[in-house]
């Protein structure tokens, strides 16, 4: 059996700022077993997510299931869902865009067990992967799956949708598309494109009063200011993080 020392040193000599952490979940995954270690061991030295070899990571104090393939939710994205479960009412309603593995979802239900908070996602493999962590997910592009029956009725949006503007993809960590999807990234030519959508698609399903809650960066919230205003979004509130960066937006619809 390779030894915690061992493991951790491997993982720091490869550049893991974390490698004492990742050791730790990698014996526990492991479970004794000398040849599963190894492997796993290896994949992760390969830059595979360690959420894909675990299985599962945490989100927000949730535990989250992971498959292979599926968008690996960040803890960046943890403000979004805590925001999410503040806006939405004990018996709301709620709808997760680009749900991947159901992460801000499963908070959502967990912080607001009565309320009524569905998702969606274009990739089926993501799809089953919510399903399989509890989440009601129907499979389709942003709202187009959604029943008809939360049309005006829907207290909170809330998405982490693709926003990474395409000239700035090849900026992203070398590693993240040997294992991810550009379909999780590509925003279009601004970062804009996919979250301009769902600005105008959510004003048929959120009632007066509802809130959109989206994840962006760079200028989007600026570049988005005049779509908001068209679509009848007031009390745009901002959401930074801890170095001064926009991270996302909270809106109310006006109708």
């Amino acid at each position: 059996m390779i030894a915690l020392e061992d493991v951790t040193s491997r993982l720091a000599a490869a550049g893991f700022v974390a490698a004492h952490d990742e050791a730790e979940e990698l014996l526990d995954c492991a479970a004794g077993d000398g040849a599963v270690l190894a492997s796993m061991l290896e994949r992760r030295l390969r830059g595979e997510p360690l959420a894909w070899i675990t299985g599962f990571t945490s989100f927000c104090g949730v535990r989250v299931r992971l498959d292979p393939g599926v968008y690996v939710p960040r803890w960046q994205s943890e403000p979004l869902a805590r925001r999410a479960a503040l806006r939405l009412p004990p018996k709301g309603s709620a709808v997760d865009l680009c749900t991947g593995s159901g992460a801000i979802a499963m908070v959502v239900q967990t912080e607001r067990p009565n309320a009524r908070v569905v998702a969606t996602d274009l990739d089926e493999v993501a799809v089953n992967c919510a399903a399989s962590n509890g989440v009601k997910v129907y499979c389709g592009d942003l709202f187009a799956p959604l029943p008809s029956g939360l049309e005006g009725r829907v207290d909170v949006v809330v998405g982490v949708v693709p926003y990474v503007p395409t000239k700035s993809m090849s900026l992203l960590p070398r590693d993240t598309f040997v294992f991810e999807s550009t379909l999780a990234y590509d925003g279009g030519d601004d970062g804009a494109e996919i979250l301009r959508r769902v600005i105008r698609e959510s004003t048929l399903f959120l009632r007066a009063g509802g809130a959109l809650i989206l994840e962006l960066g760079g200028d989007e919230a600026e570049i988005l200011q005049s779509d908001l205003l068209t679509r009848g979004f007031t009390d745009v509130n901002l959401m930074v993080d801890d170095d001064g960066d926009v991270r996302g937006l909270d809106a109310t619809f006006d109708a």
